[in-house]
């Protein structure tokens, strides 16, 4: 799966969340990524609060490009992304695409 060559394409009320089974799928394409409920999530750690703040800065300015938007939560030193795809209260390709540009942005 060539998830960092996609594009998050709108997704409209009435288009299903992805299955348990493709779920699992993707979540072998995303590295520390974990499935909660309706959603998946990832905290990553940095040596000062800038340097996360600047990573907060740059996920935004992403998932602004993506048009997919995460929820994320900025502590001492680490932050929490939460991603989901609200307008179908699960999840979808979006939520792994966004994922695998958000890793590639870390490393």
């Amino acid at each position: 799966m060539e998830l960092a060559k996609k594009k998050c394409i709108p997704c409209e009320s009435g288009v299903p969340p992805l299955t348990i089974e493709q779920v699992q799928n993707y979540l072998k394409n995303v590295k520390g990524w974990k499935l909660n409920n309706n959603y998946i999530e990832k905290e990553y750690r940095f040596k000062t609060y800038l340097e996360g703040l600047n990573f907060v800065y740059a996920v935004g300015e992403l998932a602004e490009d993506e048009g997919h938007h995460p929820d994320m939560f900025l502590g001492y030193k680490k932050l929490r992304i939460i991603l989901t795809t609200h307008a179908i209260e699960g999840l979808s390709e979006n939520d792994f695409i966004l994922a695998t540009k958000i890793d590639q942005i870390k490393s």
